[in-house]
């Protein structure tokens, strides 16, 4: 008979752990039923129906699932067993009774997931990452035991942004009314349904579930549904306060015949009705974080929608002070209780430094919530040197995943920056709230994974020893191998030579080859000598103009202005991600069946992705100054090899688009890996 596991499950709990009663779920002659407490909420019947389909999919066995009456020896108990912490619990042996016991229901829901993925040895992320389910006919344990305290991060969350490949990945869930070039559909409900899934399997108890999701749209609606039925908090934006961007805005008063400028200088009252209109539809579930604020059309300061705006600071922040407090009377207004309500505001860009010069007027008791640079590498000044006041919590807002200067088709921040980041964050007192930009979820598994661990208990985290843990979960051999491969891809980012912080990440390779190649044609096509842009840029000339480039340039370091020193730091990267290529493929020649998708998706890919996304732009740059040198036939040479390299970057792509992720990339259009193939290609042609 094979048993699933013979030793005590012991996390969070004392030596005398070892001494726990046993337990079988499932054998050849044992079906335990799962008996779910007539008073729990939904959410917590629908994480026993996760346990038991996992169970299915593990013995192949099905389990009772029972709603309430008395457990009786031989049972799993889910229960809540109401005491004064936070989302803390219990899963123990006692009287033959496996239990499991939250100290408020959604504790209990997460000590289920606990209990499978600590026990069953499920994956949480393993629709996402391809880890395969493990196979037994028998469940049974000697010793049950963990015990979980409160969570290190009371908030803590998703925010899926700038989901160009989930929300095309399956049909469109509905059709956006959002004037952009991106994000015309809804994603999914089928995908939407996964993602949250995966969020409370992870143990995190909040989201913001789409970029600009306007409420009165019911399938936009519908998404914000799908989580709330998972029992987590749900949120916005902060370019969508009270769940309202400019988009938000247009399309509700276009539906009513006007064309009105998204200003809430020239147009208060306006924009107050669509807040209200918005906050009544939000307020009919029960776990809302508010986020009050101010800022104009996609992400952008408001003055850049209306020149009519005050030009100095004072004037500006006053606007936006104005704006929350009206926020906070609205809530009032539609009926949001006073007690127990959550409000946030995020600093980032003008309102951090409006905030740093204490021109901002934020309400009493609101979560103050700092971002990082954009990139999960640093803190910005505002978050140093805010002082802490006792009238509101403090949080934080990190980007795993980012479109701009990125990552976005690849995870390239490692576990141990992201712990230095969160270490940071609570000894500056902002442990209340954490969200984090996740983008599309499967490139950032990995970053996921090891935020979920340490946000629950900081102190217990090692981000090495998570790392080694990581890698022996997922591989049945060579682990030292497969640690030193991610390892070399996790520290193969070139840093800036001042700032410290990476430079070539994918989004920025994009974003500068495209420059680049478009300087290339001009010099191909005979233009005077122009002056090409530095490499990477710089805020800094541009940090008088308003509080919005003031607060880019205090986390954008100085520019890289040589294209020889651009280059030969490319090169690095690019040499370092070569190497961990090879190491990646050396080891999957190898594999077990089972093993290579994850494997691929979490290193084979993304490394060869890095490598050859590094080397087109490295090409591209010897192509820009063969050309200012006058050689042209090197200018091709070049221009050929970044063709190549590019066309190497779109041969793997079906591979990492096969099975369940079919048209995982049909929509990519934030990287747009067609486009700079075609780009590229049309530079060769002009050469030629």
């Amino acid at each position: 008979m094979k048993r699933m596991s013979t030793i005590c499950c012991v996390l969070g709990a004392s030596l005398a752990a070892l001494a726990a009663e046993g337990f079988t779920l499932v054998s050849p002659t044992v079906r335990a039923r799962v008996v779910v407490g007539e008073s729990e909420p939904d959410y917590v019947f629908r994480a026993a129906q996760d346990l038991t389909n996992d169970v299915k999919k593990i013995t192949g066995a099905d389990l009772a699932l029972v709603r309430g009456g008395t457990p009786r020896p031989g049972d799993m108990s889910i229960a809540t067993a109401p005491r004064d912490e936070w989302e803390a619990y219990e899963v123990t042996v006692k009287d033959g009774v496996l239990s499991v016991a939250g100290s408020d229901a959604r504790g209990t829901m997460f000590g289920i997931y606990d209990f499978i993925e600590r026990c069953l040895k499920v994956d949480p992320l393993s629709f996402w990452n391809g880890t395969p389910y493990p196979k037994s006919d028998t469940l049974a344990w000697e010793g049950v035991e963990i015990r979980l305290a409160s969570p290190t991060f009371r908030f803590r969350g998703w925010f899926i942004n700038d989901e160009d490949l989930l929300t095309a990945w399956m049909e469109s869930g509905g059709k956006r009314f959002i004037d952009y070039p991106f994000y015309s559909d809804v994603v999914n409900p089928a995908a939407m349904e996964l993602v949250a899934e995966a969020l409370v399997r992870c143990r995190y108890n909040l989201i913001i579930p789409a970029s600009f999701i306007n409420i009165m749209n019911p399938p936009e609606a519908k998404l914000v549904d799908i989580c709330a039925a998972r029992g987590v908090y749900l949120s916005m934006h902060h370019v969508e306060p009270m769940g309202v961007s400019a988009f938000t805005f247009f399309k509700y008063w276009k539906d009513r015949g006007k064309d009105l400028k998204y200003s809430y200088y020239s147009n208060p009252r306006e924009i107050e009705e669509v807040w209200r209109a918005a906050a009544e539809r939000w307020a009919k579930y029960p776990n809302v974080i508010w986020q009050i604020g101010l800022r104009g059309i996609a992400d952008r300061p408001m003055w850049r929608s209306d020149p009519d705006t005050p030009k100095d600071d004072a004037a500006r922040a006053r606007i936006i002070s104005d704006a929350m407090a009206k926020q906070v009377a609205i809530l009032d207004e539609v009926g949001v209780p006073k007690e127990g309500r959550l409000v946030s505001t995020t600093l980032w860009a003008e309102g951090s430094v409006f905030n740093q010069k204490g021109l901002l007027a934020i309400p009493d008791g609101t979560i103050v919530v700092f971002a990082d640079n954009c990139a999960g590498w640093a803190w910005p000044p505002d978050f140093h040197q805010t002082p802490r006041l006792d009238r509101y919590r403090y949080g934080v807002y990190y980007h795993h995943g980012l479109i701009g200067s990125g990552p976005h088709l690849a995870s390239l921040v490692p576990a141990v920056k992201t712990f230095d980041m969160m270490r940071q964050a609570r000894a500056k007192g902002a442990a209340t709230y954490a969200i984090f930009n996740v983008s599309d979820i499967r490139e950032f598994t990995y970053g996921i994974d090891a935020t979920a661990k340490m946000l629950w208990n900081l102190d217990a985290f090692d981000p090495e020893t998570w790392t080694k843990e990581w890698v022996a979960r997922h591989y049945s051999a060579r682990r030292a191998d497969w640690l030193a491969a991610y390892n070399t891809y996790y520290h193969a980012l070139a840093l800036h030579p001042t700032s410290g912080q990476p430079v070539f990440l994918d989004g920025l390779l994009k974003d500068r080859g495209r420059r680049m190649i478009s300087q290339i044609v001009k010099m191909a096509d005979g233009k005077p000598k122009i002056e090409t842009e530095p490499f990477v840029r710089s805020y800094a000339p541009l940090k008088g103009k308003d509080a919005f480039y003031e607060a880019l340039a205090a986390v954008v370091g100085p520019p890289i202005d040589n294209p020889r020193d651009a280059y030969a730091r490319l090169a690095s990267q690019t040499a370092t991600y070569t190497l961990a290529a090879e190491m990646a493929r050396s080891l999957y020649a190898g594999l077990p069946a089972s093993e290579r998708e994850f494997a691929f998706s979490t290193l084979v890919y993304p490394a060869e992705l890095m490598r050859d996304l590094s080397g087109w732009c490295g090409e591209l740059i010897r192509t820009r100054e063969s050309l200012s040198l006058g050689d042209r036939a090197a200018a091709r040479a070049h221009a050929q090899g970044a063709l190549a390299l590019m066309d190497a970057i779109l041969a793997r792509a079906p591979d990492y688009c096969t099975g369940r992720w079919e048209n995982w990339y049909r929509d990519c259009r934030k990287i747009n890996l067609n486009d700079l193939r075609e780009r590229t290609r049309a530079v060769v042609e002009k050469l030629k």
